[in-house]
C-alpha cells in the first residue's frame, strides 16, 4: 500500500472510531515509553511533518534527571515521525490512539539519537547479507497494589497452578484481549514463580515489528493493570528485594530470503548449525558488553544470581535454563521453523531496538570472523568444576551496572552499532543513574521505577 493510500486510511479510521488524542510514541536510550500527544484536528499535518521535540529529552534518565550531553542541550529540536505501519487503536483509554516513531532532523535525515534507527541500521546489515532476524520478548512482571510502605504482591498462587491462574484471571483475561485487539498473537499466559508475578508471551516477527510490538506489550499490561483494574504492573527486573526477578527473555533466529532458518541443522534437529554456533559465539565474545544494553538497569544486576533461571554466567547450553544463551529445542513437525536462540540475560528495563541491535551486531561478528562456540553446557553453571567451566568456556557476567558500562564502551563493534551520538548518551545517563543509587539506595531505586516499565 502506497503512504498515500494509508495516511488516507488512518485519517478515514480516526474519523470513524471518533478518536480525539494520537499518541506519537518513542522510546529514549533509557528504555522508558515517552511521547507527545495530537489531537485528531491536527492529525492531518502532522502525520507527515511529525512533532517538534527537544534534543535535551534523550538526555533524561531512568531517574528523572537531565544530564550534560554534548548533541543534546536544550537547544534545538528534532521531529518526532510516525511509522505509519504502527498505527493502533488503545483498547484500555477511551478515544485514543498510537504510533511507534522515529526521531529525525528537520530535514527527515536520521539523528544519532534516535534508538529505533540503530535497530534499522542493523537490519540494514543483515539485509546487505540475504538475512533477516524473526524475534520475540517473553516478558514476566508482577501485578501489585500501594500498601504505606510500598508496592505490595496481588494475589498469589503455587507456580504454574490452575489457582494462580483463576486468580489473576480478570486482569490476564483483560491483557490478553487488549493485545489482541492491536494485532499482537498471544502464544502463553500463565502465572509465574513469584506472588503476583505472570508471564505472557506473544508470537515472533521480525525484529523491527518484534521491538514495537514489545513496547505495545508494555503499554498494554501497564495501562490495563492501571485503568481496567486498579492495579499496579511492574516489568522491572527486581521490584521486591527478596522476591523472584522478572525477565524479558529475548527468543530470536537468523533466516535466508528463501525464509530458510539458519540456526537449523537437519541432519541434528536437536542441535544448532554452524551458522548458529558462530552466531552464538558472537554473543558469547561480547556479552560482558551486550549486557549494558540488554540488562542496562542498576537493579538488573540484582536478578542476575546463582540458581535464578536469570543467566549470571558467561555460558551456552542447549535448553539449559541457567546459561544466559539457551538452545530451545525445537517442536515436532516444525523443527526447522522453531529451533531459536533465547537471550535469558534481558530484563524489561531494557529499550528493545538497542538491545535487538546489540545481538544481531555481536551474533553477525562472530559469524563473519568465523568464531567457534565453546563446548555447551551440559548441567547449571554454577555448579560445574573448575575442570568443566573451562572446556565450556564458562566466565562471570559483570556484576554491576557501571562494570557493564565500561565493557559497552571498550567495545568496538558494539561501539560503532550504536554510534557516537548515541553510545554517549547511554554512557553518561547510565553512569549518572549508578551514581544515584548509590547514594540514595537500592530500595529507593526499586520503589522509583517500580512502574516505570
Amino acid at each position: 500500500m502506497g503512504k498515500k493510500k494509508q495516511r488516507e486510511e488512518i485519517l478515514a479510521s480516526v474519523r470513524r472510531e471518533n478518536i480525539r488524542l494520537i499518541r506519537y510514541l518513542y522510546c529514549d536510550p533509557a528504555g522508558v515509553i515517552r511521547g507527545k500527544t495530537v489531537t485528531a484536528s491536527q492529525l492531518p499535518s502532522k502525520i507527515t511533518e511529525g512533532v517538534g521535540l527537544t534534543r535535551a529529552q534523550h538526555a533524561v534518565n531512568l531517574f528523572e534527571d537531565l544530564i550534560p550531553i554534548e548533541g543534546m542541550e536544550p537547544v534545538g529540536e528534532v521531529r518526532i515521525v510516525p511509522d505509519l505501519d504502527t498505527y493502533g487503536v488503545l483498547p484500555w483509554v477511551e478515544r485514543t490512539s498510537s504510533f511507534y516513531c522515529d526521531l529525525t532532523e528537520q530535514d527527515g535525515s536520521e539523528w544519532g539519537g534516535c534508538t529505533r534507527s540503530v535497530l534499522k541500521r542493523a537490519i540494514a546489515k543483515l539485509d546487505a547479507a540475504g538475512l533477516e532476524m524473526y524475534s520475540a520478548f517473553e516478558s514476566e512482571f508482577y501485578l501489585a497494589t500501594m500498601g504505606a510502605d510500598g508496592p505490595i504482591p496481588w494475589q498469589n498462587g503455587p507456580v504454574y497452578s490452575s489457582s494462580g491462574m483463576d486468580r489473576a484471571s480478570a486482569p490476564m483475561h483483560d491483557m490478553v484481549d487488549n493485545l489482541e485487539a492491536q494485532g499482537i498473537v498471544v502464544e502463553q499466559a500463565i502465572n509465574e514463580y513469584g506472588p503476583g508475578q505472570q508471564e505472557i508471551a506473544i508470537r515472533y516477527s521480525d525484529a523491527l515489528n518484534s521491538a514495537d510490538n514489545h513496547l505495545k506489550f508494555r503499554d498494554t499490561i501497564r495501562g490495563t493493570a492501571e485503568v481496567q483494574h486498579g492495579l499496579l504492573a511492574s516489568l522491572a527486573p527486581k521490584p521486591f528485594a527478596d522476591g523472584i526477578g522478572s525477565g524479558a527473555h529475548v527468543h530470536f533466529s537468523i533466516w535466508n530470503k528463501e525464509k530458510l532458518n539458519l540456526f537449523y541443522n537437519e541432519s541434528e534437529p536437536t542441535k544448532l548449525s554452524a551458522f548458529g554456533e558462530s552466531f552464538v559465539a558472537g554473543i558469547l565474545d561480547h556479552l560482558p558488553a551486550l549486557i549494558a544494553l540488554s540488562c542496562p538497569s542498576t537493579l538488573s544486576y540484582q536478578r542476575l544470581k546463582p540458581h535464578s533461571w536469570a543467566g549470571n554466567t558467561i555460558s551456552w547450553g542447549y535448553d539449559n535454563r541457567e546459561c544466559s544463551v539457551r538452545v530451545a529445542s525445537p517442536f515436532k513437525g516444525r523443527e526447522m521453523q522453531s529451533i531459536n536462540l533465547e537471550l535469558k540475560a534481558s530484563d524489561g528495563s531494557s529499550n528493545p531496538y538497542l538491545s535487538l541491535a546489540g545481538i544481531i551486531l555481536a551474533g553477525m561478528d562472530g559469524v563473519e570472523r568465523g568464531l567457534k562456540a565453546p563446548q555447551p553446557s551440559a548441567h547449571d553453571p554454577n555448579l560445574m568444576s573448575d575442570e568443566e567451566k573451562i572446556a565450556c568456556g564458562i566466565r562471570p557476567l559483570p556484576s554491576s551496572q557501571l562494570e557493564a558500562l565500561d565493557n559497552l564502551e571498550k567495545d568496538a563493534v558494539l561501539r560503532e552499532g550504536l554510534g557516537e551520538l548515541m553510545m554517549r548518551a547511554i554512557l553518561l545517563t547510565r553512569r549518572a543513574e549508578a551514581a544515584k543509587a548509590a547514594d540514595l539506595g537500592e530500595d529507593w531505586a526499586r520503589l522509583a521505577t517500580f512502574s516505570t516499565f
